[in-house]
């Protein structure tokens, strides 16, 4: 017996999921575009779907970053709490709760290449010591990407603390 053709009802809801997510991310796209005009700050707006996430990536042209990295801020807070805005516009605009995730002037692949490396000493450490291991504070996002990367490893982790202080405990073991 052969499998079945999908019909039109199985296939509406993988249509209106990707329709979902065009419409977030351009309403979050237009927020961002309204808010660089505000700023007078020159930027151009990527939109990507993985996952079922949609990322904005706002980059300038060479030589023109400067202007976009106020948008970061220390250790990205800046960028941090636009994207909340960025949510919340999404949400107003959408109807549906938004996980956008935002990227200026490249700062979260840069975190992420460094994440990555942090992740892999880690590991190494628990390894040949057998003893968990506490990151620095991070942000729920990078959390969820370093537990990603340690389970990828087959090692095990918890985040631990509170607010500010929540970090990453690498743990031997899966």
């Amino acid at each position: 017996m052969e499998p079945a053709e999908p019909t039109e009802t199985q296939a509406e809801p993988k249509e209106e999921a990707q329709s979902d997510l065009d419409s977030e991310g351009d309403a979050a796209a237009d927020y961002l575009e309204e808010l660089l005009d505000i700023a007078d700050l020159d930027g151009d707006i990527d939109i990507e779907v993985k996952g079922g996430r949609v990322y904005l990536s706002v980059t300038a042209e060479e030589g023109d970053e400067a202007g976009l990295e106020s948008l970061v801020g220390d250790d990205g807070a800046t960028l941090d709490a636009l994207q909340d805005l960025t949510r919340l516009a999404a949400l107003a605009a959408t109807g549906e709760r938004s996980r956008v995730i935002i990227d200026i002037a490249g700062h979260r692949s840069r975190r992420g290449e460094r994440l990555a490396s942090l992740v892999e000493s880690a590991v190494q450490t628990v390894r040949e010591t057998n003893e968990p291991k506490h990151l620095g504070p991070m942000t729920p996002y990078e959390r969820k990407q370093v537990h990603d990367l340690v389970a990828e490893a087959g090692l095990g982790s918890d985040s631990e603390g509170e607010g500010s202080r929540r970090h990453v405990v690498v743990r031997p073991g899966a």
